[in-house]
């Protein structure tokens, strides 16, 4: 006799091969299984600013096929002249109703493209493998594979977790080869310290500090070295001292000749998000969608670095925690950081040692915040970074290694 009682549970699917896993577990016909899958996908996709005629194309479009639009009450009375959309529905019901999107007129094609786009990229790795110099293209050809681990290397005096510990090149030097033996995969050079509060310094004494030291790790490391900078001529000087790739916590915004660097050099670069400028960017940060305007910006500087020459498949975001954000703000960001995924750009994460984790622990000081970096950076992972930036590299790349066996099924 049967049990009457079934074990009823929600299921946990991160992903089309979990999915296509747990439906062959039940013995469905493979044809059934990729009929099925599409009915198993659901997403929410939020559009900001859709124009009132086609926002309710969508809303009715969606009904339509099984989903739905959320829309502004405003639209159904006239009153407001366009609304925020989220879109609801199962990957089926997008396919048709983007379908139908294209036969709409008021520029409806483009707007099915980039909502497809979204869904595309957030369901897939970024895998770029070509480029002259073999170490960005070890990079790149990994972040499909697993998680990557960046190793800060601050050249400076008052960084404020290790300034004043690697000023001497030949202990950056000893540091730097240290990290990649522990696990670093890209070992990222700073010379100026951008900690809240702190203030810019010349180019010339930037690059003093890290051109002796990208030059001593280049000749000794066939490791990728990139130079954390927003200055032009600073990025330009290590690039020529054997760097080969650009962290720039402005994503080329501060310097207005960083976006031309770049794009000549066809080199890989790192975008970040922040708000204000380190001198000023934790004082009150606020924001109405941070989400909404990380992404925006990330999409607009990218657009920004395209239009210039770059190429758009060498380019990674970072959602800068800690710029311009209170602890709320950082443990939303990591909550929601998979959102990132839509942009379909590599995420860097880098959270190693920082204010945030010593504040959620009971004021503890920077040397106490290993566990909670760990906490950190294994969440990021399991949302969706693809490279994380740390102190600590032996310890966070064991955590990295553990958390892709989870959640990348990465081989052990």
């Amino acid at each position: 006799m049967a049990s009457s009682f079934h074990n009823p549970r929600v299921l946990v699917l991160s992903d089309e091969a979990e999915i296509r896993a747990e439906m062959s577990r039940v013995g469905p016909e493979e044809q059934g299984i990729a009929h099925m899958l599409p009915k198993a996908q659901h997403f929410l996709v939020k559009l900001e600013k859709v124009r009132r005629p086609v926002a309710h194309i969508l809303k009715e479009t969606f009904l339509s096929k099984g989903g739905d639009a959320v829309v502004n009450r405003g639209l159904i009375v006239a009153t407001v002249d366009e609304s925020d959309v989220i879109l609801c529905g199962t990957l089926k019901q997008y396919d048709q109703a983007l379908s139908s999107l294209r036969e709409q007129g008021f520029g409806c094609d483009r707007l099915a493209e980039q909502i497809e786009t979204a869904i595309r990229n957030y369901n897939s790795v970024p895998i770029t493998t070509s480029h002259k110099d073999h170490r960005v293209r070890a990079v790149l050809s990994a972040i499909s594979k697993k998680t990557l681990v960046m190793g800060i290397l601050n050249v400076t005096p008052d960084s404020f977790s290790d300034g004043g510990q690697f000023l001497d090149p030949n202990a950056a030097l000893e540091h730097g080869i240290k990290m990649v033996e522990d696990g670093a995969d890209i070992i990222d050079v700073g010379g100026e310290s951008t900690r809240p509060g702190s203030d810019p310094i010349p180019a010339e004494e930037e690059i003093r500090r890290v051109v002796p030291v990208i030059e001593a790790l280049a000749n000794r490391l066939d490791v990728a070295i990139s130079i954390d900078t927003y200055k032009a001529d600073v990025a330009r000087a290590a690039l020529d001292a054997g760097a080969c790739i650009v962290n720039d916590i402005s994503a080329a915004s501060f310097d207005p000749n960083m976006v031309g660097l770049i794009a000549e050099r066809g080199c890989p670069a790192v975008l970040m998000h922040i708000k204000g400028t380190p001198k000023n960017m934790q004082h009150n940060p606020t924001y109405d969608d941070m989400m909404g305007e990380i992404c925006s910006y990330l999409y607009q500087r990218i657009r920004t670095l395209v239009d210039a020459g770059a190429n758009e498949k060498l380019l990674m975001v970072d959602p800068g925690f800690g710029f311009g954000k209170t602890v709320d703000h950082n443990l939303e960001l990591l909550r929601r950081l998979r959102e990132l995924k839509s942009i379909g750009r590599p995420i860097v994460v880098g959270t190693s040692r920082k204010s945030t984790i010593g504040k959620v622990l009971g004021d503890l000081p920077v040397e106490e915040r290993l566990e909670g970096t760990a906490a950190t950076v294994a969440i990021a992972i399991a949302n969706g970074a693809d490279i994380i930036r740390v102190h600590d590299v032996k310890e966070m790349a064991r955590v990295a290694r553990m958390t892709d066996a989870i959640v990348r099924l990465a081989p052990l």
